[in-house]
């Protein structure tokens, strides 16, 4: 007999934040699969162990989490959840997801409230930050953050960028290759920090540390 496995089937049906996050890391680093018999999944492969079972078990899922030795990334380890539900698939569906989503990647109307918790979840998923030296010939160096946020579909960034000025007064530049095979939004200093303050403005357990320990480094220092 088969092994049925457990999972809050309803958990796409009503925002929250933790549900924004989520789904913001889905839009990242998430896929949806339709099997010729009729079956449906969607799935999660990221890096960070950690963050993966907290996502797993915020959705009060018992599935296994594979892992694989990635391509990329220096061949770190690739861990990956996959969810087998017709009706979470559709929920994300309804969300403006959909298979090959990639090239085709929607803008969820998301509410005020939960917006920077889709953005963090997003920034965990496909974004980067640095921080470091500029202007190292001059005498008075200057120290910079910059945050980016990439996507192989440039509707979505256009529409994404878009909201980001809307619901944090923060811009960006665009920027793709010739080929076309990725869009990026670059942030300044200034945009970067408010991008900080508004994804961590409220108490939270859904997020990389590694991204948000560089910014905290930036702040500190740039506080001395």
């Amino acid at each position: 007999m088969p092994i049925v496995k457990t999972v809050n089937k309803i958990f796409f049906k009503e925002w929250s934040r933790d549900m924004a996050y989520i789904l913001g890391f889905f839009a990242a680093d998430g896929t949806i699969t339709k099997t010729r018999r009729g079956t449906s999944f969607w799935s999660i492969a990221i890096t960070d162990k950690k963050l993966l079972y907290l996502i797993r078990a915020i959705i009060k899922s018992d599935h296994t989490i594979g892992e694989r030795k990635g391509k990329e990334s220096h061949h770190k380890t690739i861990y990956r959840l996959q969810i087998g539900s017709k009706e979470m698939v559709e929920d994300l569906e309804k969300l403006g997801f959909c298979i090959q989503k990639a090239k085709t990647l929607g803008m969820p109307d998301i509410p005020e409230i939960y917006f920077w918790d889709f953005i963090r979840g997003y920034f965990d998923g496909d974004g980067n930050v640095w921080t470091g030296i500029v202007h190292k010939e001059r005498k008075k160096k200057t120290r910079v953050l910059q945050i980016a946020l990439t996507s192989a579909s440039s509707l979505f960034l256009v529409n994404l960028l878009e909201a980001l000025r809307k619901n944090g007064g923060v811009t960006g530049s665009l920027y793709s290759p010739p080929d076309g095979s990725f869009t990026r939004i670059m942030f300044n200093t200034r945009d970067s920090l408010k991008i900080f303050k508004m994804m961590y403005n409220r108490e939270t357990k859904l997020f990389l540390s590694r991204k948000k320990k560089v910014m905290n480094r930036f702040v500190t220092y740039t506080q001395r």
